[in-house]
């Protein structure tokens, strides 16, 4: 298929980051090349250095924006309920529903985990992202119940991405709700 030439292209640098995202989520980070992202964000190769100074700095940038997507999503559940009720059963849609919904997230959520393991910049993102899902938590919960809550539901999403037998969604929200008493 032949490129569009683009001359004024003031939307290429996102274009790029949501192409990181999408090659990472199709061949994990170990495949994640300036080269694959070029392509499937249908650019010149050259673009991504000219936007990004090195293939960490887009990476980061990519799971900055996933992190912050996920976030926002935990902030509009948390913000959404009334009560403590209704906070424990938004942390239930929200990890059954939404953590737990697309293989592509739960692909994205666990290459972002073991790059920042050995990786402080990204480090730095996991950090800033579990700071954001405390205090979305916090609203509804103690911050020690806050900082518990949020490791369990990491642990259920790793727990599910990885097993040959993930949690029903029974199974889930009885966690939840032990953890909760």
């Amino acid at each position: 298929m032949p490129r569009r030439a683009r001359r004024h292209d003031p939307g290429r640098r996102d274009r790029l980051i949501d192409a990181a995202l999408t090659v990472i989520a199709e061949r994990g980070l170990a495949g994640t090349t300036h080269r694959e992202i070029a392509r499937v964000a249908d650019v010149p190769l050259g673009s991504t250095t000219y936007h990004f100074t090195s293939l960490e700095e887009l990476l980061a940038e990519a799971f900055k924006r996933y992190a912050a997507t996920v976030a926002r999503v935990f902030d509009e559940r948390m913000a959404a309920a009334r009560d403590r009720d209704a906070a424990v059963e938004a942390v239930i849609t929200l990890v059954s529903d939404d953590l737990l919904g697309s293989q592509r997230d739960l692909v994205l959520t666990v290459e972002l985990y073991v790059a920042a393991a050995r990786n402080p910049v990204l480090r730095a993102v996991t950090q800033e992202w579990m700071a954001r899902s405390r205090q979305a938590l916090e609203r509804h919960f103690d911050a020690d119940t806050a900082r518990g809550l949020d490791a369990l539901i990491e642990g259920l999403t790793l727990h599910n991405a990885l097993s040959t037998e993930p949690m029903t969604p029974a199974q889930i929200r009885d966690a939840i709700q032990r953890y909760l008493r």
